[in-house]
């Protein structure tokens, strides 16, 4: 039911019954490669082109999910996915292979979140006992797609941020058996507005999507009423190092201080000064690996018990920027609670 302004409260509570998880070489190298299903030597996957390579993590992060779950294919009702590629191709291409009614989101790097609302919201009203929430996102198909081929070798300003080669899944459930009762379950969901602050600067994603996530956390404060000490983790995903000091430093002035709970996904995939990732992480594949790979771990080891996940988007394409329009985004939040 809905609760306050915008938030979705799930009275079932849909359960998030397993998770996989899959990243690339340079996350290989990063701080939370143990917490990955897979991690790959080869930024290609094996494949001839990098949306191909993408569209084939997907399948493997959905497939990883499946397996350690012990569920068949058949028993998947529908799928909510996206990623950053024009008309979701990663997204459809793999669906292509796997037969699952499927959902086709764009929601930039918050599709991960998204994916979950929709995905809890049909179990939570009786329409399907399993779904699977994915996103993907390439380093290389996205430089291609939105800034400059890799072959020229642009450099990266201090604010930009590397795009995660990487996809992560989850299998939400019914909870209705008490078998699965010790699952996490997703309890709340506040779907998040387009904010646009004017900013231009592709090269600053943080600064952009920091207000979408100020909204979004005021928001479902608000609606739930809790404050930001009910949680043990209020992560973003992905606002980088400069977003993550500009949403605490505004919420700090709105009364809320959530600097000792927050991480944000980008600077949790990365070390960004050892592996220069200047900022630190983005891609709709980040919030999707560090939350399958490594959040939804401790959350099943009972290390973290309460958490809200904000995915973070910039609404932006290489049209809209060339025709001198500024940045939308948006932030989509999901409260995943062990109770």
């Amino acid at each position: 039911m809905k609760i306050g302004k915008q938030t979705i409260k799930f009275e079932n509570t849909p359960i998030i019954r397993e998770c996989g998880s899959v990243v690339g070489p340079k996350e290989k190298s990063g701080p939370l490669s143990g917490f990955f299903d897979t991690v790959l030597d080869d930024v290609y996957f094996g494949e001839d082109s990098f949306e191909k390579a993408e569209s084939k993590l997907i399948q493997h992060a959905v497939n990883m999910a499946l397996n350690k779950s012990k569920t068949d294919i058949k028993d998947i009702e529908y799928m909510f996915s996206g990623d950053l590629l024009n008309q979701c191709i990663s997204s459809g291409y793999a669906l292509r292979e796997l037969q699952i009614p499927f959902f086709g989101l764009y929601g930039a790097c918050s599709t991960f979140s998204e994916a979950n609302i929709l995905a809890a919201s049909f179990v939570n009203a009786g329409y399907a006992t399993n779904c699977i929430a994915a996103a993907s996102s390439h380093f290389c198909s996205a430089e291609r797609q939105f800034r400059l081929p890799l072959e020229q070798g642009t450099q990266t300003p201090p604010t930009g941020q590397w795009t995660v080669t990487g996809s992560g899944a989850t299998l939400i459930s019914n909870s209705k058996e008490d078998k699965l009762n010790h699952y996490p379950k997703i309890t709340y969901a506040t779907p998040g507005k387009v904010i646009d602050m004017g900013i231009t600067d592709i090269a600053n994603m943080g600064a952009a999507m920091a207000p979408a996530a100020f909204d979004t956390i005021i928001t479902h404060l608000e609606d739930t009423g809790r404050d930001a000490n009910y949680y043990d983790l209020i992560v973003t995903g992905d606002l980088g190092k400069l977003g993550s000091e500009i949403l605490i430093e505004q919420l700090q002035k709105y009364g809320i201080d959530i600097s000792h709970v927050h991480n944000d996904c980008g600077l949790m995939i990365f070390d960004c000064s050892a592996q220069d990732t200047k900022a630190g992480g983005s891609g709709c594949g980040c919030s999707a690996s560090v939350f399958s790979g490594f959040i939804y771990k401790k959350l099943l080891d009972k290390s973290l018990n309460k958490v809200l996940l904000i995915s973070t988007g910039a609404l932006m394409s290489p049209v809209s920027l060339g025709q001198g329009e500024s940045i939308p985004s948006i932030a989509h939040a999901v409260a995943i609670e062990n109770i």
